[in-house]
């Protein structure tokens, strides 16, 4: 009799992968922001002419008292060199100076790009 006859139990595969996917791209979006953006902390003098360059390979920062900052560390100018003599003269060098930088502490930071040889220097600012 085909009126008592049990069905076999099936689970369904397709909805379960739907909301994994869901899941999936839910937790992906969450994660993204989450994730701080990486910058240096400075207070960028303004220019009218800033414009937007090309992503620069090292990205320096150099506060008011002249201590120059590189990945969250503080180092020095001979470190610098050294640092950048490693990557090669073909390195672009961003340089974030901060409003009350001098001019003085600027110099001295180019002058230690300049001595690992790198010619692309860049100086960072914010477009009034």
């Amino acid at each position: 009799m085909k009126y008592f006859e049990t069905k076999k139990a099936r689970i369904e595969i397709i909805p379960m992968i739907d909301i994994m996917f869901f899941l999936l791209i839910f937790f992906i979006m969450i994660t993204l922001h989450m994730i701080p953006s990486s910058g240096i902390a400075s207070s960028l003098a303004k220019s009218s002419t800033a414009m937007q360059l090309n992503q620069p390979k090292v990205v320096l920062s150099v506060d008011g008292q002249g201590n120059i900052g590189f990945d969250g560390r503080t180092i020095s100018a001979s470190e610098l060199t050294a640092m950048l003599q490693q990557k090669g003269s073909d390195t672009v060098v961003t340089i974030a100076g901060a409003k009350d930088t001098s001019l003085q502490h600027l110099m001295a930071v180019m002058d230690a790009c300049r001595a690992a040889g790198v010619t692309q220097i860049g100086l960072a600012a914010r477009k009034e």
